[in-house]
């Protein structure tokens, strides 16, 4: 038997054909895959993957806009910006956020609250968004992070202008300060309109104003590599900055109110009776507002909110004192309007007043023992601050007439001035005691209300606004800081307009008392006149803190301090044609004549020489 095998040639060559043509068939499905594939991510998904490689290497960041100047009436600045540098960290860039922190801890002081406030921020913001860690670097931070930049990736020292008052605690209450957005705020604020920026104005102008003084947010495109440096700008969209104010505020009267108060708790304001711009507004004691710019410390705060002169409380808007004797020419003119004295009746004042069925009699605590004497008239009850005359008059004077028409001169009602804050003062009537009392009006407490006691409280810009009223024969004269809006002036649309309807007569006879307050030797503030050029109008004050016996001397050397009378005074001048209206508490003071007169005289002066200079033009 053979050992040959024979191979069926056309067998074989069947089945390798069949192979070979199975094998090209998925050959050619594999390609056709791989191709489809192809064609899916460099062409129908190119943009998406040109899109990708962009994002991970361009990035859009806000760019912050110059927050808008602040400028007095005679164009020195208030607020500016300074340069400043801060520590943000970039969390997309960092593979070990905890690890970074802990590194930057080891090489400058950063402390609980920065991280603790820091992871705060990293909640609300965007990707690829600087967030800030540290602000306000100094020179050795920046030279010591910039040294060990290639350790600290994610990490970038970035420049910034922040917030600057040049004159600290003098404006602090008007102008306000910025502070960093808190979490609060954010839930309230348009967060593309606040990207990239940090701070927010928090109290007065900056406060009121903030929506004129932002400005707004530009953007840039730029390139980085993979460490997440900055390579190179692409393209930018330039932030619009904030607008500029100008102010009614005069810094030199300011600076002089502030030296003489700083030593006192007080409030001054003065303000232009022609315009309603206010050309001072100091409350003493104050802060230095660039303490809350970048962030205050616990410590410092609570110093501040601790202290027993409560430094951060605004007394011009917010403190509400009794009048005291300030009111008498108002409460004279509105006596007279309404006809219950006349310019000629008079009383004899023996220092006290009897009031029917009531025990304890009411004292002349301007008078000295025997009180004025005989033939006390309305005019030499303002000279000489007569209590007993106004006690007498309130006897024939209804309350609820006293209050409205008080109202009119700004007592009792907010001013509206254009910062926020301001309070409303007290001036009672019937209803008023019922509804927060619970009680009944009686004819004491009428009394009482006539020499600015009692249940009646102003804040010194109410005060201000009277005299101001007082000086213009009634014309409604509203409060403002702002002037200008980058060079445009402000309106708030209802400012000025209107006057309270008085007998020319009256005003020129309260005019002519009030000028005697000063000019005449018995006048109480007769002691401010010597060397006067010019004629001034005032009225002195004098508010209990706490209430006496009838029958005992006031001594303030046997009461503590902060229980003293507080000192008042108004004024206004010149008299014949008045530009400015000055009123001035001071907490604790004593008489207004010896505490409070002076310095309104001080500052009165330095504005009579100022606009003798401008040749009174001051709007």
């Amino acid at each position: 038997m053979s050992n040959y095998t024979f191979v069926n040639i056309e067998a074989t060559r069947k089945l390798f054909v069949k192979r070979i043509l199975v094998s090209s068939i998925f050959a050619l499905v594999l390609i056709a895959l791989i191709l489809a594939r192809y064609y899916d991510l460099q062409i129908i998904r190119h943009q998406d993957f040109v899109t990708q490689s962009d994002n991970n290497r361009v990035h859009v960041r806000p760019v912050s806009p110059t927050r808008g100047l602040i400028y007095d009436r005679n164009g020195k600045l208030l607020a500016d910006n300074r340069s400043t540098y801060n520590l943000t960290i970039v969390r997309e860039r960092s593979e070990d956020l905890d690890k970074l922190l802990a590194d930057l801890g080891e090489l400058i002081h950063i402390s609980e609250n920065d991280v603790s406030e820091f992871k705060k921020r990293l909640h609300r913001r965007k990707p690829y968004e600087n967030t800030a860690l540290k602000f306000d670097l100094t020179e050795q931070d920046r030279s010591i992070l910039a040294v060990n930049s290639f350790r600290l990736e994610g990490a970038e020292v970035s420049a910034h202008l922040i917030r600057n008052y040049p004159m600290e605690a003098i404006f602090a209450h008007a102008i306000g300060y910025v502070g960093r957005i808190n979490e609060q705020e954010m839930l309230v604020i348009d967060p593309l309109k606040y990207s990239g920026i940090d701070s927010i104005g928090r109290i007065g102008i900056e406060k009121q104003y903030e929506d004129y003084l932002l400005g707004q947010v530009g953007s840039e495109h730029v390139e980085t590599n993979a460490r997440g440096r900055v390579m190179r700008l692409m393209s930018k969209i330039d932030p619009q900055p904030g607008q500029n104010l100008t102010l009614y505020l005069d810094s030199n009267l300011q600076q002089i109110a502030f030296n003489s108060l700083q030593d006192f708790r007080s409030a001054l304001v003065a303000i232009d009776v022609k315009s309603g711009g206010i050309l001072a507004m100091v409350s003493t004691p104050s802060y230095n507002p660039n303490a809350f710019v970048s962030g205050i410390g616990k410590r410092h705060y609570a110093d501040l909110v601790n202290s027993a002169d409560r430094p951060l409380f605004n007394r011009a808007l917010r403190g509400q004192y009794p009048p005291g004797s300030t009111i008498k020419p108002m409460l004279g003119l509105i006596a007279l309007n309404e006809e219950i004295v006349t310019a000629d009746q008079t009383i004899d004042d023996n220092g006290y007043f009897h009031l029917d069925g009531v025990l304890r009699p009411w004292r002349d605590h301007n008078a000295k023992k025997g009180g004025h004497g005989a033939n006390v008239n309305l005019a030499r009850a303002i000279i000489e601050s007569c209590d007993v005359y106004f006690y007498t008059m309130s006897a024939e004077m209804d309350i609820d007439l006293f209050s409205s028409r008080s109202k009119l001169f700004g007592i009792g009602e907010k001013t509206n001035i254009d910062i926020p804050g301001e309070q409303t003062g007290i001036m009672p009537d019937r209803d008023w005691k019922k509804n927060e009392l619970g009680e009944n009006w009686f004819d004491g407490d009428t009394v009482n209300a006539s020499i600015g006691q009692g249940f009646m409280l102003a804040t010194p810009m109410q005060l201000a606004v009277m005299t101001a009223r007082l000086a213009s024969n009634g014309k409604i004269i509203s409060p403002r800081l702002v002037r200008e809006v980058n060079g445009v002036g402000v309106e708030s649309g209802n400012e000025n307009s209107g006057v309270i309807e008085i007998d020319s007569p009256h005003w020129d006879y309260v005019h002519k008392a009030m000028q005697d307050v000063v000019h005449s030797p018995k006048g109480t503030a007769h002691k401010i006149s010597k060397g006067l050029s010019y004629r001034m109008a005032g009225k002195t004050g004098t508010a209990q803190v706490v209430s006496i016996d009838a029958d005992v001397e006031y001594d303030k050397n046997k009461i503590n301090e902060r229980q003293w009378d507080h000192a008042l005074f108004i004024a206004f001048a010149p008299a014949d044609d008045p530009q400015i209206a000055v009123a001035l508490v001071v907490e604790n003071g004593g008489h207004g004549s010896v505490t409070a007169a002076p310095i309104v005289r001080l500052l009165i002066d330095e504005f009579m020489k100022t606009s003798a200079n401008e040749g009174l033009v001051l709007r």
